[in-house]
């Protein structure tokens, strides 16, 4: 985290920068919200974030009546040094309306197109046909029969990783991840739940 000793901040006429609040973890957009100086320096001291509010035109510290507050876990200037970047880990739904961020979004971990996948899994083995959709008729044929086909998906990216074709090292990779994330549903669980698991043990 840049220190306030240090970092250069470009506040405008009415002395206010505005602050991007993320979550440090999932990345998710919280608020947006305005700083001067004494609530920039206030937050630096007491690691919760505080703003200016322009409507009651003093200090306020996110969560000082709800209890949702916002530990702060880092502070970025952009390029221009005229907008904050502020990272945090909330206590609580962020929004005022109660939900987890300004925009009704819930604030999940989120893993790219690997979280899409899980959602396509979940809605073909929900809704689909198993005569049409492959990933229901596996599901249909059970918990062995969908971790036999991880186990034959990982011998053929060994095969292939002792081999020189990477575009087919690629493909058989790409296939055992997709029956992994399978065999993670058909267990019960989900990427989360790995996340989870691997942290601890970076602990």
């Amino acid at each position: 985290m840049e220190q306030n000793r240090i970092m250069k901040i470009k506040y405008d006429s009415k002395g206010l920068v505005p602050a991007i609040i993320q979550d440090a973890v999932t990345k998710t957009v919280l608020m947006l919200g305005y700083m001067n100086e004494a609530a920039y320096q206030k937050t630096i001291e007491t690691k919760q974030v505080t703003f200016f509010s322009r409507s009651k035109q003093r200090l306020w510290t996110k969560g000082e009546e709800s209890g949702n507050v916002l530990h702060l876990v880092s502070i970025a200037n952009d390029c221009d040094k005229d907008t904050l970047l502020v990272q945090v880990n909330p206590t609580g739904p962020t929004c005022h309306k109660g939900t987890d961020n300004c925009w009704g979004e819930d604030n999940k971990a989120t893993y790219g197109f690997f979280s899409t996948l899980e959602e396509i899994i979940a809605e073909r083995v929900a809704n689909s046909d198993t005569k049409t959709s492959y990933v229901a008729s596996l599901f249909a044929k059970g918990i062995n029969k969908v971790a036999q086909k991880v186990g034959e998906e990982a011998v053929e990216t060994v095969i292939e990783a002792m081999n020189n074709n990477d575009d087919l090292f690629l493909y058989e990779s790409a296939d055992l991840l997709f029956h992994y994330l399978m065999l993670l549903q058909a267990k019960g669980f989900t990427l989360k739940d790995i996340e989870a698991e691997l942290k601890t043990r970076h602990k």
